[in-house]
């Protein structure tokens, strides 16, 4: 079996849809059309479930590529298997299909799999060449993650909630069958975030500060991990993102002298993060490593952690590379001090552990709402949740002294 990739990357996007409205597909996307045109005598309105795929990621691929790409990859994956296994319309499924979707993505077939990650599409010639290499699923050796299962859950829910409300079906079946679903597994064990050590941390920080005194550009580093860690940031929010650029200007100081960092969060949603006297010094130590004047300015536009090369702020792939330097950094002085066992443990934890580790520690410290409302989280049951302990330690010590 041929595959074909349905969606390309988000900026191709708006191109495709305006290809299937045109109907000017072939132009760029031959491969496409003909695959379109193979199905259309079995799936008749097949084209124009697609252009309503399309137009439903660029709706919520528009706020987030993340989230574009999370929706991208399960929703195209589940028009596949309904039009080429199944035989159907998306909008004609019913429960027991979506069943046979479920027990489909726990055991896919061997030919829908590839061994590694594949690029869709390339120019060749002013036309997107498919990579005849490309498959609908990642084959792993391991069984289906309650993530993933959840992750397709949601994108499916998502999607026919849409449809509803564009009239384009009358029912959603996704609720009850993953209500009913035999893979998922009702959680309640102790689910604790990911963090470093005490040990860890303090060898991340002091390992990088030290190294800054023969590589003065390490303080870019130091300073993205004093905000991951001691402003409990996603590393996102401090990259140059589409419709946002973190820029100097967003630190910012009240009437009473408090300093506050402006965010721009999940779904778009702006909040200010406070700023602890120690991370406004490590504001002050990095902006003079910059050349700047030691506080921001009301209207300073430089990015807040730049490039050594190019002009403008870094892409989340150039800040995660800057967080493993130091995590690599600090492994091998772990390992050269002994601590072998935390230099195996921080050889698999990433940047967002700094922002679980600032958290969990200032648990013990701060008010919930406080702490809640830095981490931008809607809700103040989710910090509750992820980061609140004491429950769970009081329940260990309880049970110590049990008796048989």
């Amino acid at each position: 079996m041929t595959f074909v990739p349905l969606v390309d990357v988000f900026k191709q996007l708006r191109y495709q849809i305006a290809h299937i409205e045109d109907g000017t597909l072939n132009t760029e996307y031959p491969e496409l059309a003909s695959f379109i045109a193979n199905l259309q005598h079995t799936i008749p309105t097949l084209e124009q479930e697609l252009l309503f795929v399309y137009q439903f990621l660029y709706v919520y691929g528009r706020k987030s590529e993340g989230t574009f790409n999370r929706f991208r990859n399960e929703i195209e994956r589940f028009c596949l298997w309904a039009w080429l296994i199944n035989g159907q319309s998306v909008f004609t499924l019913r429960r027991e299909d979506i069943e046979a979707y479920t027990d489909f993505v726990v055991e896919p077939r061997k030919d829908w799999c590839s061994e590694s990650v594949q690029w869709r599409y390339k120019d060749n010639e002013g036309r997107r060449q498919v990579n005849g290499a490309w498959r609908p699923f990642i084959n792993k050796q391991v069984q289906v993650s309650q993530q993933t299962l959840a992750a397709m859950f949601t994108a499916l829910n998502v999607f026919y909630k849409f449809a509803l409300l564009e009239e384009k079906c009358f029912s959603n079946f996704v609720p009850v069958v993953k209500k009913n679903s035999p893979y998922l597994v009702v959680q309640s064990q102790i689910n604790l975030p990911d963090t470093l050590s005490n040990l860890q941390w303090e060898y991340v920080l002091n390992v990088t500060k030290d190294a800054c005194q023969e590589e003065p550009n390490l303080e870019r580093n130091l300073f993205v991990l004093a905000c991951l860690k001691g402003l409990y940031l996603r590393i996102s929010e401090l990259s140059e993102r589409p419709h946002w650029s973190p820029v100097m200007s967003h630190f910012w100081q009240d009437a009473d002298g408090f300093w506050f960092f402006r965010v721009m969060g999940k779904g778009n949603k702006l909040r200010d993060v406070t700023l602890s006297d120690e991370i406004v010094e490590y504001l002050r130590r990095y902006r003079l490593y910059r050349g700047l004047p030691p506080l921001p300015r009301v209207d300073e536009a430089f990015p807040v952690i730049h490039k050594i090369r190019g002009q403008g702020g870094m892409t989340v792939r150039q800040l995660r590379r800057l967080v493993q330097e130091s995590f690599d950094l600090a492994e091998t002085s772990l390992r050269k001090d002994g601590f072998v066992d935390e230099a195996e443990q921080l050889a698999s934890a990433t940047a967002h552990w700094l922002r679980h580790t600032g958290a969990t520690h200032d648990a013990q410290i701060r008010p919930l709402k406080h702490l809640s409302e830095d981490l931008g989280h809607a809700k103040i049951a989710t910090t509750d949740q992820i980061y609140i302990q004491t429950n769970v330690k009081e329940r260990a010590i309880s049970g110590l002294k049990r008796k048989l």
